[in-house]
């Protein structure tokens, strides 16, 4: 009896990394790099499970759209080197990110440059 619980256990535990559960980063196409240069940032939210950028720059056919762009937690971005300072509304900055496979305005932040010149990792 005792080894049979302790079999159990050891089952139930081990499946345990399963219910580790995160959403898929397949609605980023990872094979293309887009960048965007001069964007200005509308807001910055620091916040968990995910921070994000939004930025006012011009899609491929020159209209002027806001861009949303997801970043990492605030507990990775601060080692990073991120602070909830970093970027505020009005901040002109250059961006390279994966853009979304539908074609919206937006993707998951690669890097950004800050306007005192620093490149900053969001993941």
């Amino acid at each position: 009896m005792l080894l049979a619980a302790t079999i159990c256990f050891a089952a139930l535990a081990g499946m345990t990394s399963v219910a580790d559960a995160h959403h898929s980063f397949a609605m980023f196409d990872q094979t293309k790099q887009s960048t965007k240069t001069k964007t200005v940032v509308t807001e910055f939210r620091y916040t968990n499970p995910h921070s994000f950028v939004l930025v006012k720059a011009r899609d491929e056919k020159g209209a002027m759209q806001i861009f949303t762009l997801e970043c990492n937690s605030v507990n990775m971005l601060s080692r990073l080197g991120w602070k909830p300072s970093i970027l505020k509304a009005g901040d002109v900055v250059d961006i390279t990110f994966y853009p979304l496979r539908n074609g919206k305005p937006g993707g998951m932040l690669k890097t950004i440059k800050t306007p005192d010149g620093k490149t900053l990792n969001a993941w």
